[in-house]
C-alpha cells in the first residue's frame, strides 16, 4: 500500500539523513520526498512517500518517532486528508495537437507555461493519479519529452493537524 508519511523534525545536520537511513535499512524504497521550513524557521516538515505492508510502515513510523531531531511523525494515509503534486510536463507538439492539449490542460485547470511547438510546457498541481491520467490524455495528442514532479504533499483534513502548538 501507498503511504505519506509527514514528519515535523528540527533543522539540523544529518537530520534528514537520520530519517532516510530509517527507511533504506528496512528495504523500503522513498518514492519522493519533500522537505521545507515550516511556520517555525527551526522546524521543518518532510513529506515522504513509500509502498509497503501497513504494519511494517507503522513499525517504522514509530522508530522514526524516536529520532531525536524529529517532533511529530504522521501517516497521512490513515485518515482523511488533501494530497496535492505539482508536475511540470514538456511536450512536442504539432499543429493539429495543440488545440486538443491547450482544451486537456484548461480542463484540468493546468497553466501552459511555453505554448511553442517543440517545447510546450505544463504546469499542473493535482493528485499523483490525476496528473498520470493527464499524462496518458496529453500523449495522445503530442510526444512527452520531459517530466519533472515534485512528490506528494499532504495536509490532514477537518482539524487534524502535524504541529507544534496546534492551538496557534
Amino acid at each position: 500500500m501507498r503511504h505519506i508519511v509527514s514528519i515535523l523534525l528540527q533543522n539540523e545536520a544529518g537530520a534528514l539523513t537520520r530519517v532516510a537511513g530509517l527507511f533504506s535499512t528496512r528495504g523500503y524504497n522513498i518514492e519522493s520526498l519533500s522537505v521545507a521550513p515550516t511556520d517555525d524557521p527551526s522546524v521543518s516538515r518532510l513529506t515522504l512517500v513509500t509502498t509497503g505492508n501497513d504494519s511494517v510502515v507503522h513499525q517504522i513510523v514509530s522508530q522514526v518517532q524516536k529520532l531525536v531531531d524529529v517532533v511529530l511523525v504522521d501517516d497521512m494515509t490513515r485518515g482523511e486528508h488533501f494530497e496535492r503534486e505539482v508536475a511540470l510536463l514538456k511536450f512536442r507538439v504539432n499543429e493539429r495537437g495543440i488545440d486538443p492539449l491547450a482544451r486537456l490542460v484548461t480542463e484540468v485547470d493546468g497553466k501552459i507555461l511555453s505554448g511553442a511547438l517543440a517545447s510546450f510546457v505544463v504546469a499542473l498541481t493535482d493528485s499523483e493519479a490525476d496528473i498520470n491520467h493527464f499524462i496518458g490524455q496529453a500523449s495522445q495528442h503530442a510526444e512527452l519529452i520531459e517530466v519533472v514532479r515534485s512528490g506528494a504533499l499532504a495536509i490532514g483534513a477537518g482539524p487534524r493537524t502535524l504541529r507544534l502548538n496546534p492551538s496557534a
